[in-house]
């Protein structure tokens, strides 16, 4: 067989080029390829609007989750859902379909309601007429404080009052209902400044939401992430805290055997801290002057194994003499090494 270094490099190399795009292809198509998404058909539904809908959102049916959402698009006068559902998951011929809020900040998924005989046409959209678009909180509320701001609180209130008395003389019921009717609008009326007030917060509130919506969603998975290690490490938490609470408990019962010995010890450290307070200045005042003996100490005695010293004023000649350092141990002897100047 012939050698690997002995071969043409230049198709090795188209090889290796041709692999590596298949590759790449495949990692950004993963998603799309059966072996990965779990296989399933690719299904289609029409609406009139998508709201929040998302592609990768959920696809459920009795709040299972069956699937995902493949694309969101537009299509001529109406939003074209595609989605996929593994295989498995009947869907009869009358299937309806529906976009449901999912959580408080507008996240949203699919909802299948599976019905008729026969199995749903991958092929036909589901249409207009056996879908629902959601009812989305976030728009509800800014329209809400856009359309009372507009409203007329004081002309209102005078229309519901003349009608409240043209029909003064009818029956008991009516007139009960009126006057009711009245008496709210009065309310309303009393409040507006308020209301208003109170509907534009509300607005801002919906609209930060809206903006943090990922952030939220993320934090939420990651709160869940946590709670999740938590309940995984019950066991060791709660050894952990048993095992702290008997340390804490031989700690104590430590304390209370040996409290005879402990109070006189610290009594006396008590003592001896005073007593080195007490003499702070003191102290202080030897560990300066013990820096200039310990070093002339350390001359004196760093030449060889003996002292180094001086003698003055015993005549007209200067006397050297060296001790040996055997002295400290005990031994006599004197070694003198006398020179005149």
């Amino acid at each position: 067989m012939k050698p690997f270094r002995e071969r043409n490099p230049v198709p090795i190399g188209l090889a290796g080029v041709a692999f590596l795009a298949l590759f790449g292809v495949l990692a950004f198509q993963a998603q799309n390829l059966p072996f990965f998404n779990g296989g399933g058909k690719i299904y289609r539904a029409d609406f009139t609007e998508a709201a929040n809908l998302k592609k990768t959102n959920e696809v459920r049916v009795a709040g299972v989750k069956v699937g995902t959402v493949t694309g969101v698009g537009l299509q001529g006068d109406h939003v074209l859902v595609k989605f996929r559902v593994r295989d498995g998951v009947a869907l009869g011929s009358l299937t309806k379909a529906s976009i449901k809020i999912k959580t408080l900040v507008g996240a949203e998924y699919l909802s299948l309601a599976p019905e008729g005989d026969g199995k749903l046409d991958p092929a036909a959209a589901i249409p207009v007429s056996r879908t629902t678009p959601p009812f989305d909180v976030v728009p509800a509320f800014q329209d809400l404080a856009t359309t009372v701001d507009t409203i007329d609180t004081a002309q209102l209130t005078k229309a519901l009052d003349v009608l409240s008395a043209d029909f003064s003389d009818t029956a008991p019921n009516v007139k009960q209902t009126l006057s009711g009717l009245s008496r709210l609008s009065n309310t309303i009326a009393s409040r507006d400044q308020q209301l208003q007030t109170l509907l534009a917060h509300a607005k801002g509130v919906t609209g930060v939401l809206a903006g943090r919506d990922k952030e939220l969603q993320q934090l939420l998975v990651s709160t869940d992430q946590v709670l999740q290690v938590l309940d995984a490490r019950r066991q060791v938490i709660t050894d952990l805290l048993n095992n702290t609470s008997t340390l804490a408990t031989q700690l104590t019962g430590l304390v209370v055997d040996n409290r005879a010995a402990i109070n006189p010890a610290l009594s006396h450290l008590k003592t001896v801290i005073d007593t080195l307070n007490a003499n702070q200045a003191a102290i202080y005042r030897t560990l300066q002057l013990a820096g200039p003996f310990v070093r002339i100490f350390s001359n004196t005695i760093g030449n060889g194994k003996w002292f180094d010293t001086y003698v003055a004023n015993l005549g007209p000649f200067a006397a050297q003499v060296k001790l040996p350092t055997s002295l400290l141990g005990g031994t006599s002897g004197l070694t003198g090494l006398l020179g005149g100047r």
